[in-house]
């Protein structure tokens, strides 16, 4: 299974590599491939018309640009800024705040009773059973 696999990924990368540039190749024999000479007709064929002259397009160029001249724009001096003043804040004193005093909290003293005595057994911890033997 695995070498049919790879077998697959193979044709897969070579069918990608030989489709992707063809075209390329394709238009780059027909640029550089010179025109083949004309042969005589076959006699059994009927002669080839030939193509009317491909006529030639002619560039209009445009007539020059008239130069433009922009608006100058006068120069605008702004007036100084006037100094702003911020006047010093004097707050009121603030109250003296006190707060009551904390009542004593009395905490009650606990004793626990004695614990009862555990003898020492021994108890088998549990495991996982062994795996079954072949």
């Amino acid at each position: 299974m695995a070498s049919n696999t790879s077998l697959l990924a193979v044709i897969m990368a070579c069918t990608l590599l030989l489709t992707g540039h063809t075209c390329q190749g394709a238009r780059h024999l027909a640029d550089t491939t010179p025109a083949a000479a004309p042969t005589a007709a076959v006699p059994s064929l009927p002669a080839v018309p030939t193509l009317p002259a491909v006529p030639t397009d002619t560039v209009t160029l445009l007539p020059p640009m008239p130069a433009v001249t922009l608006p100058t724009v006068p120069q605008v001096t702004l007036p100084p800024m006037p100094s702003v003043v911020v006047p010093k804040a004097v707050l009121p004193p603030m109250p003296k705040v006190t707060m009551a005093p904390m009542p004593a909290i009395v905490v009650p003293k606990v004793t626990l009773p004695p614990m009862p005595f555990v003898p020492n057994v021994n108890v088998p911890m549990p495991f996982l059973a062994p795996p079954p033997s072949v």
